[in-house]
């Protein structure tokens, strides 16, 4: 007897900051899953290489080198990505900047907040235009309309996060963005949702994961008693763009180790 699958065949994907992390990760599991991913990097180019080359190649996956900081970048990459597969059905936007330094808000440069808000809401804001235009391109042309987004937003998208208020407010834009996107979307067959992790073991937290003294202090204030790995996010991720998860939009889901409980 065949178990219950989660299976993607003849879909395309596009995840952004697909290098690293939840976005490495994310492609995996949407190959793994029968889907032809194309994902963006910025810096990680060895990385993304060898990324694609892992995940099936050219015919399978493909890595593009994207800035993403304005609306317009947002728009290019999704451009990119019909070019590669001719279609486009699920985006996961992943990427984005969290500034490491404690910049408290009498003293945060503005530069540093613009930056912060370009990089994780502007660039988002195109990605997702360019998406819809090409999803209702496709439903125009085939009479059915089946398209997911996926936003990666945060635990400190919902209850704050001290000394980092710039990203705070991008990721509880991007938990407003996708319930007002469902609102819109949902009639027309795309499904919008949102994934908010806690910490998680990544590049990016390392700094503060890794560090002896906030490490544990960070590990205390989770439930499950540790971060999370990258996979543990991917998987709802790809859930969400499953038929499984047909009846599920404007949702965020909370993946944190029930750390939102705590405060």
């Amino acid at each position: 007897m065949a178990g219950i699958t989660l299976v993607l065949d003849g879909r395309v994907a596009l995840v952004s900051g697909g290098s690293r992390g939840i976005g490495a990760e994310t492609v995996r599991l949407f190959t793994e899953a029968g889907a032809r991913v194309v994902f963006s990097f910025r810096q990680a180019r060895r990385q993304a290489e060898a990324l694609a080359a892992e995940c099936g190649g050219p015919e399978r996956c493909v890595a593009v080198e994207q800035n993403l900081s304005t609306a317009a970048d947002g728009h290019a990459l999704v451009a990119a990505a019909v070019r590669t597969f001719g279609r486009l059905d699920m985006l996961v936007a992943n990427h984005g900047v969290w500034p490491p330094q404690d910049a408290p808000i009498a003293q945060m440069h503005e530069a540093q907040w613009k930056s912060t808000l370009a990089i994780n809401l502007d660039s988002v804001f195109g990605l997702v235009q360019a998406a819809v235009a090409q999803m209702d391109r496709q439903t125009r042309l085939a009479g059915q309309a089946v398209g997911h987004i996926v936003l990666i937003s945060s635990t400190a998208g919902q209850r704050g996060e001290a000394n980092h208020a710039d990203y705070a407010v991008t990721k509880g834009g991007l938990i407003s963005l996708t319930k007002s996107l469902s609102s819109e979307l949902a009639p027309r067959g795309i499904r919008v949702n949102c994934v908010a992790p806690g910490w998680v073991a990544t590049e990016m937290s390392a700094g503060s994961v890794q560090d002896p003294v906030l490490g544990p202090k960070i590990a205390a204030g989770i439930p499950l008693g540790r971060v999370a790995n990258p996979r543990e996010i991917a998987g709802p991720v790809l859930f969400l763009c499953t038929p499984l998860a047909g009846f599920i939009s404007g949702e965020v889901l909370n993946v944190n180790g029930g750390a939102v409980l705590m405060g």
